[in-house]
């Protein structure tokens, strides 16, 4: 069947070959598609993969041609589900791929921010271990985590596993989950409500899906509540929180810092309320981005395209 993949570089920028995928399709792939271009790229295709590239429900009733759709990533809100499902096309996504590597960049940042690890290698750089009259020297107080409480929002895959590396690591950990979960076997764990969770945690690490009822959630009142000491990680979705609360926050001292690898709009606007904000480190959307995990999603890609192919479509998300 001929397949698309509308936007393929973040996924293989040149270290992750769709070789499998070349070998059941007749495949044509695109580094970026524009919105303008979605239509005449995809009309004659059977299968469409993509990523961010948006197809909603006017673009999928001009591609008569389309019989699945497979996204290349855990969240599928690029892609009208409901109008797939009434053209009878399947959706389906890769779950499971990132929970290594996202939980990995959680730690980077918050150990980055317990260490300080950027900015005295940057002091050791401009020469100021030089000038100093003692053996070691520290330009902001150094935090240990063994004892801090961390609170997690949301305890899918991704939540679980940063909850065993901060059992590792000898955290108090709390979790706030809409929906019941199963208690892991370490302590000390809870289940809180998600007021009690912002304030009591030294450290609050985002995981929960973007939804219309937590959308832009964390504001100046959850803010508010926090520990002056705490320090806000987001490795979901940007949308989540409301930029302009968080960096009044973060100017004005109410926690004590932040870590975004996503924000609202991306890739991030010079305009964005968030830029130059103290006390705040952002990277560009990347937790999810190890070659290991890129292989994940793209082996499953090919899993999912091969049991379409076969007529027992899996990881189907819109119940067709």
């Amino acid at each position: 069947m001929k397949t698309v993949i509308l936007d393929s570089y973040t996924l293989n920028p040149g270290d992750n070959p769709w070789t499998e995928l070349e070998e059941i399709c007749d495949l044509s792939v695109y580094d970026r598609t524009s919105p303008e271009q979605i239509i005449k790229r995809s009309l004659d295709a059977d299968i469409i993969l993509t990523n961010k590239t948006l197809l909603n429900a006017d673009i999928i009733k001009e591609l008569p041609k389309l019989k699945f759709i497979s996204v290349l990533a855990t969240g599928y809100n690029v892609v009208d589900l409901e109008a797939a499902a009434a053209q009878g096309i399947p959706v389906s996504n890769v779950p499971g791929y990132s929970p290594p590597s996202v939980a990995q960049h959680v730690f980077a940042l918050l150990l980055n921010h317990a260490n300080r690890v950027a900015m005295h290698d940057q002091a050791v750089k401009d020469g100021q271990w030089a000038q100093q009259e003692d053996f070691c020297f520290w330009n902001a107080p150094l935090i240990e985590l063994a004892g801090k409480k961390m609170g997690i929002v949301g305890f899918g895959d991704i939540g679980k596993k940063v909850g065993s590396i901060a059992n590792a690591l000898g955290m108090e950990v709390m979790v706030y989950a809409p929906r019941p979960k199963p208690v892991p076997d370490y302590r000390p764990f809870s289940f809180v409500p998600l007021e009690e969770l912002f304030r009591k945690a030294d450290v609050v690490s985002l995981h929960c899906p973007l939804t219309a009822d937590n959308e832009k959630f964390i504001n100046k009142n959850l803010l508010l509540t926090m520990k002056p000491e705490a320090y806000l990680i987001n490795t979901a979705r940007g949308p989540l929180i409301n930029e302009p609360d968080l960096a009044a926050a973060l100017t004005e001292g109410i926690i004590a810092g932040a870590a975004l690898d996503v924000v609202e709009k991306e890739p991030m606007l010079p305009g964005n309320p968030l830029s130059g904000t103290p006390n705040l480190t952002i990277t560009p959307h990347i937790a999810w981005a190890t070659l290991e995990a890129r292989s994940r999603l793209t082996g499953t890609t090919v899993d999912n395209v091969k049991a379409f192919l076969d007529g027992k479509a899996i990881n189907v998300v819109n119940g067709v």
